[in-house]
């Protein structure tokens, strides 16, 4: 199967991303329970004008790792692996499973609990993190099932967000929503009129940001509201679009996302830390990325197939569906976001980010042990991702 350019310097980006996650969360927690202990927790938390840095991070800068998602999405949907049914259809309906199988299982632990609003928490899955643990296999996996987690994590993605919209909304302002929305409605007529300055669109993304987020909505919902609106103009390496998610790639993989992680992660450790991982909310989030993952994604897309809705790739076999299953439990980037907003308790959301941190290490041992035994037989035998079984 022959991969595009741009297909191709996504995974490189997104494997590469991966690395860099894993060592700034890593030394995050060395240093959040080093010497410099106090210090260096108390740095996320100084005051940058009105708001933290810790919060700048959080409701600024990931609405522009949502604006980098929002634009992948757009392309995914116009010219990519979700633009017709019959390429999109299973790595839907697994990640519809990859969505429903965790969440019940987080509910099974915590329904009627003050912690039931976590449900989101194993619903996601970290498309930097999952697709690094592909790279340490190199040639041994099947080209189509890396597309295949990655158009699931992309799905997962869209879901997370719809949620933080609907779910995670605690007070509206009206007014400063309706101004928010109304920059968004003239962003969506300039792009009808054909208007190509993508100036004038990173602009208006910014006062929609501002009003957003004195509205009560998550500010960062604005990134995929304005990647909706750029021009998209066929993808082409010349449109403004292409431009714009190329220019991202570096910021978001190198700045961004290792700033998330190293300001979310400086857990100060605690001598009995284990026993926060029987509580039910650390209970149903394990369960919910180790088994729900796999099991959802494995089930639905079985379920799909049986029915006529979906297909196997060619070379891609079942057992290949369920090892990338276990992949889709790794949660991190999406799921502490999802952490943060539903709770307020500093104690259990950090009892969620280790309960995160343990399952989505599991996961991803397990992901690559299984990837390892089914596709033993495996290589990839050329420089145009011609593949065989031998």
């Amino acid at each position: 199967m022959k991969l595009t350019r741009q297909f191709s310097e996504f995974i490189q980006s997104e494997q590469t991303q991966g690395l860099v996650l894993v060592f700034a969360t890593i030394a995050s927690l060395l240093l959040a329970n080093s010497s410099i202990q106090v210090d260096y927790i108390g740095m996320w938390h100084t005051d940058l004008g009105s708001h933290s840095a810790i919060h700048w991070i959080n409701d600024g800068l990931m609405a522009i790792f949502f604006l980098h998602i929002g634009l992948e999405l757009v392309r995914e949907i116009n010219i990519g692996e979700l633009s017709n049914f019959k390429k999109a259809s299973l790595p839907v309906i697994g990640a519809l499973g990859g969505i429903t199988v965790p969440a019940l299982i987080y509910l099974a632990f915590n329904y009627g609990t003050p912690t039931q609003s976590g449900v989101g928490i194993p619903m996601a899955t970290d498309i930097a993190f999952a697709v690094g643990i592909l790279a340490i296999l190199k040639n041994r996996v099947p080209t189509a099932l890396k597309i295949f987690l990655i158009a699931l994590a992309v799905i997962d993605d869209l879901v997370a967000i719809l949620m933080i919209a609907v779910f995670y909304t605690k007070s509206l302002s009206w007014d400063n929503l309706f101004i928010s929305l109304g920059i968004f409605a003239v962003l969506i007529v300039l792009n009808r009129l054909k208007v190509k300055n993508i100036l004038i669109y990173l602009i208006g993304g910014v006062a929609m940001w501002y009003f957003m987020l004195h509205s009560g909505v998550h500010a960062t919902i604005t990134g995929i509201l304005l990647a909706t609106v750029i021009p998209f103009n066929h993808g082409t390496e010349e449109s403004s679009f292409h431009k714009l998610q190329h220019a991202l790639h570096m910021p978001v993989a190198f700045v961004i996302l290792p700033l998330f992680a190293m300001a979310n992660t400086c857990i100060a450790i605690s001598a009995d830390w284990q026993e926060g991982l029987t509580h039910s909310n650390s209970l149903g989030i394990i369960a919910g990325l180790v088994l729900g993952k796999p099991i959802g994604i494995f089930l639905f897309a079985v379920l799909g197939a049986s029915i006529g809705w979906c297909t196997l790739p060619t070379r891609v076999a079942w057992k290949h569906i369920l090892s990338v299953g276990f992949l889709g439990g790794i949660g991190f980037t999406m799921s502490i976001f999802i952490t943060l907003l539903a709770f307020n308790d500093h104690e259990i959301i950090d009892g969620s980010k280790m309960a995160i941190l343990l399952a989505s290490t599991i996961a991803g041992i397990l992901g690559i042990i299984m990837l390892r035994l089914t596709t033993r037989d495996y290589v990839e035998i050329d420089d145009d991702s011609s593949e065989e079984m031998v």
